[in-house]
């Protein structure tokens, strides 16, 4: 698999990441429902048998079990370590809620904690998760542990250019992590285009938007998400936008078809069409889910298939994206 350079940096990245939000499991606010650790080990070892050289994780993903699946894969992984990207600045109660804080003696104690749960001695990129009025004082903490050895390089997630100017003032910021898909377009107006123009990295989370995208998810399996899993509660997931997601996957549908890809390939392809995101972040809780998704690094739309997709070239009305 072809590799970009991130950023400023020395890593070069494949166009697609292992993303371990999912594998996280239950048990807290944004989680996705009971997962199984084997099938997740399963998953991040064929996503590096297939190539991909880089995992996204978070502390809060499963309040720290997340982390620690990912530690246990690459424990067990008998090829060369991948890239180990991990976010901060988000803490949790013992009932699941999260909260931000971006204090330095908690960023230094998250980081710590993310170590020994990874069983790495550094983390390649540390990402502050969200912003919040802590930012300077958290970035000050991050730069001091890159400094130290403990983090190689700085990136932030959820960080609009007004954040993204001003936590520049306080760290060398080498990426950005921001949501992007066909349903959630937001960035393309001002935060991509100054990515771009100051040659900051981007990796982009959920291209498939959380599931919806992938030609798995119905109206009925979409009614009966489980309480545990955070999607239950999304009003993507839920009428009137339900409908207009699903009838968006079936023109992912009919692309796919003349490649012999799956939607969720589709979606992932049209989000790396911009020259602005390095890679995308594709979170999978099986085997089987990462050799239907790895593909999406090699598949090239045309600007034909890319109007078909968005609905510009038919009777339907363009795509809307929410705000």
């Amino acid at each position: 698999m072809k590799t970009e350079k991130l950023g400023n940096t020395d890593l070069s990245i494949t166009p697609v990441g292992f993303g371990a939000w999912a594998i996280g499991g239950s048990g807290w606010e944004f989680g996705w429902g009971e997962q199984d650790d084997d099938q997740s080990i399963a998953a991040i070892h064929r996503a590096l048998e297939l190539g991909v050289n880089w995992i996204d994780t978070a502390a809060v993903y499963g309040m720290g079990h997340s982390e620690e699946v990912v530690g246990s894969a690459l424990k067990t992984w008998q090829g060369p370590r991948p890239y180990v990207f991990t976010k901060c600045g988000l803490r949790w109660d013992e009932q699941g809620y999260v909260h931000r804080d971006l204090t330095a003696n908690s960023i230094r104690r998250e980081c710590e904690e993310s170590l020994r749960r990874l069983n790495v001695n550094v983390i390649d990129l540390y990402q502050i998760h969200w912003p919040t009025e802590d930012l300077e004082e958290g970035l000050g903490a991050m730069a001091q542990l890159q400094k130290e050895g403990k983090v190689r390089w700085i990136g932030v997630s959820n960080f609009n250019v007004d954040e993204l100017r001003r936590a520049q003032k306080i760290a060398s910021i080498v990426s950005l992590q921001p949501p992007y898909s066909l349903v959630h377009r937001e960035v393309e107006q001002e935060i991509l285009p100054y990515c771009r123009s100051t040659e900051r990295g981007v990796i982009v989370y959920s291209p498939m938007a959380s599931g919806l995208l992938t030609g798995a998810m119905t109206r009925e399996r979409a009614a009966s998400l489980p309480a545990s899993d955070w999607r239950s509660r999304d009003v993507e997931f839920q009428e009137p936008k339900l409908s207009t997601n699903l009838a968006l996957v079936e023109r992912l549908r009919k692309v796919g078809e003349r490649h012999g890809r799956p939607p969720g390939q589709v979606a992932i392809a049209w989000t790396l069409r911009n020259p602005a995101v390095t890679g995308a972040i594709v979170g999978a809780r099986n085997a089987k889910q990462v050799e239907g998704n790895v593909g999406a690094a090699e598949l090239q739309l045309t600007d034909e298939e890319i109007a078909e997709i968005e609905g510009r070239n038919n009777s339907e009305p363009e795509l809307v994206t929410s705000v």
